[in-house]
């Protein structure tokens, strides 16, 4: 970096300590996470629970060794900023590689730079580059229309940014380029950023409820947009989370220059950074789990002797807290997240389901394809071939990219802000991967199921019989799969949308009350106020905190009141939408039997295998502690969230925390400054 020693020593002898810490403090949760999430899978294992059967096979194996897409890219050059042609390709982990041109890469010359692009961005305009870029510090940000880190000699620029590491600048000749490479590059993203494996039964779970308790601990709720990339980037994010606004307050004063080159220097700073806290973490992280798994042996030894007392022990506890909690927590759920759960299903069902009839479809198209083809051309000897092709149908972004444009339209307008939801985005890759996954089950299944069929040696005409039967057989278990993974899906996503506002609508409201400031009624309502310079008065210090304090005190007693007083509106009942396979009705019915045929301690598993919380289910309150029906139950859901529901009580609390799932590791390289690759 081209930056002073004295602005670079800050970054280098507070960034390291501060790290450390965080990296302690994360670390103790995870050590503890470890052992819970290992009684978990044992007792999983013993007593033989789990979730539903799925209907279609999977891959155990990987399908390595594919490149999925190649072709040309221009990339810009951070040393002297220069446009350079780039032979590249994405193989079957999704590491873009980039090789100085086509022959180097045909003679096995070491690529330039392979990057690992979970938790960047795609963008497709510098307007927004800029606007970004101007963001991230305060202060510099440029003119409409001017390039201050960037000038792209085309219209079609395709820019990759991280919010800490470094950013990588492509264009195109075309708009139909453009398409092409943003669609590549999104499922690149896509999928590195579901890094941990799914088949982890202890690792992996306890990684994840390490991360929600850590950032719980600073009133942080929600997982899935932390979840990008392997554990080591998610640790490398979550620090980064606390250090960079801290270096930024610290450093951005002294940097010097136009705003151009003061951008510039802060984007090296911080890739610095980022890369320091990377290899810090990835030591300290790998050397804790060594430390466990040398420990696991003897922690098996122990629960296997003690499982009875543990799960005794545990489950009189949980029910001490489910007795203690159940009741505030019923009645915040049904004030705060209640009246909004048929809104927020409306706006994640749609497309969702559209999406996941799209694969249904493509699927179809493509297998039917093939069989006319084996009749009309190839016949059996081409069969070989069309197989491996229909083998990558899942891994291939274009054809795929009807079905994640599904996902597109999805809003949370008028519910964004109530449920302190930032941004759609997580919620649309973890339904799109979910949509590649039931996608390559079906293929899978499809060929393994052929491949038996072969071996009757059947002619070419019982063989396009088989085909279809074959399909049909593969499409209803495809069905069957299919709604259990979105009726998930849409659980975790209504437990991700909702609890931040169940843990913020509760206590922090109450204990206001209980600050010990006395509340002059004659002076706060009497409508007359004294402006004099006395200590009193608004413009001393004293004055504002106590004006703030009897501010806030004023209105929980307002949402008391408002609550005896009764809803300041009548809604008019209107018809609901005919019922049907995917309608809201329906699937309240699915998820409440669901939860009734779970046992009481355990819901059902999550994504990456670990049981869930033991806390109940917002929105699953028992119907004995269920209020006569609002009228806001009898709008359609689209126009809920347009409603104020009704006021809590002066009694109300509660909380409710959850464990999303994770994902498959990918281990790739990227390049830094000096051309010399990186493991991230």
């Amino acid at each position: 970096m081209r930056i002073g020693k004295s602005m670079n020593k800050p970054a280098e002898s507070q960034a390291p300590e501060k790290t450390g810490k965080i990296l302690t403090e994360f670390l103790r949760f995870y050590e503890d996470q470890y052992g819970v999430a290992l009684f978990n899978s044992m007792r999983h294992e013993i007593e033989g629970t789990g979730a539903p059967q799925a209907q279609l096979l999977w891959r155990k194996v990987p399908l390595d060794e594919r490149i999925i897409f190649s072709g040309n890219l221009f990339q810009c050059q951070e040393d002297n900023k220069k446009w350079r042609n780039r032979f590249s390709l994405v193989p079957h982990n999704y590491g873009l590689v980039l090789y100085e041109n086509k022959v180097a890469y045909e003679r096995q010359v070491p690529p330039r730079a392979v990057i690992n692009s979970a938790g960047y961005k795609i963008l497709t305009s510098l307007d927004q580059y800029l606007e970004l870029v101007g963001n991230s510090l305060p202060g510099t940000t440029s003119k409409s229309g001017s390039a201050p880190v960037l000038k792209c000699p085309t219209q079609f620029p395709l820019i990759l940014w991280h919010p800490s590491a470094r950013h990588y600048y492509f264009c195109m000749m075309t708009e139909a380029e453009q398409d092409k490479w943003q669609a590549v590059l999104q499922d690149c993203v896509r999928h590195c950023n579901n890094g941990i494996p799914e088949d982890s039964k202890v690792e992996g779970p306890a990684f994840t409820d390490a991360i929600r308790m850590y950032r719980q601990c600073k009133e942080l709720y929600g997982t899935w947009e932390m979840l990008c990339g392997n554990e080591v980037q998610i640790l490398s994010n979550l620090v980064m989370e606390e250090l960079g606004p801290e270096l930024k307050a610290e450093l951005a004063p002294r940097l010097k220059g136009k705003p151009q080159e003061r951008q510039r220097q802060w984007i090296q700073i911080s890739d610095t950074v980022y890369r320091m806290v990377y290899e810090q973490a990835k030591a300290r992280f790998e050397a804790v789990l060594s430390k466990l798994q040398l420990a696991r042996p003897a922690m098996e030894a122990v629960i296997r002797t003690d499982m009875d007392q543990i799960i005794t022990s545990k489950e009189h506890l949980a029910s001490k807290i489910r007795a203690s909690i159940l009741p505030k927590a019923e009645v915040c759920v049904r004030n705060h997240v209640q009246p909004y759960i048929p809104s927020i299903l409306e706006a994640l069902m749609v497309p969702t389901s559209q999406g996941f009839t799209e694969v249904r479809d493509v699927f179809f198209k493509e297998v039917t394809d093939m069989n006319l083809n084996v009749i009309n051309e190839g016949g059996i000897d081409k069969l070989g071939e069309y197989m491996e092709k229909l083998s990558q149908l899942a891994y291939h972004p274009l054809k795929m990219q009807s079905c994640y444009e599904k996902m597109e339209p999805l809003r949370l307008d008028g519910l964004q802000q109530r449920f302190d939801v930032s941004s759609t985005s997580v919620f649309k890759q973890r339904a799109q991967i979910l949509m590649r996954e039931q996608m390559d089950n079906a293929v899978y299944t499809f060929e393994t199921l052929l491949h038996q069929e072969l071996g009757k040696g059947p002619t070419k005409e019982e063989l396009c019989k088989s085909i279809q039967r074959i399909l049909e057989r593969v499409l209803k278990k495809y069905d069957y799969d299919s709604s259990t993974v979105r009726k998930r899906f849409f659980r975790e996503a209504l437990l991700q949308i909702t609890i931040p506002v169940v843990m913020h609508n509760s206590d922090p409201n109450l204990h206001l009350l209980a600050e010990g400031v006395p509340i002059d009624w004659g002076e706060e309502y009497s409508g007359s106020s004294d402006s004099g310079g006395d200590p009193g008065s608004p413009g001393t210090p004293e004055a504002a905190i106590l004006s703030e304090k009897r501010r806030r005190a004023k209105q929980v007693v307002s949402v008391v009141q408002d609550e005896e007083a009764g809803l300041p509106f009548k809604a008019v009942p209107e018809p609901l939408a005919p019922a049907s396979a995917d309608s809201i009705t329906e699937l309240h019915g699915l998820l409440a039997r669901d939860q009734q045929a779970e046992s009481p301690p355990l819901a059902g598993p999550l994504l990456n295998g670990a049981p869930a919380q033991e806390s109940p289910q917002p929105g699953a309150a028992p119907e004995a502690a269920s209020p006569p029906a609002s009228p806001l139950r009898q709008l359609p859901p689209g126009k809920a969230s347009d409603l104020e529901p009704p006021k809590p009580s002066d009694q109300e609390t509660g909380e409710q925390v959850s464990s999303p799932g994770g994902r498959p590791p990918i281990h790739t390289t990227t390049e830094d400054g000096a051309g010399v690759q990186t493991e991230f």
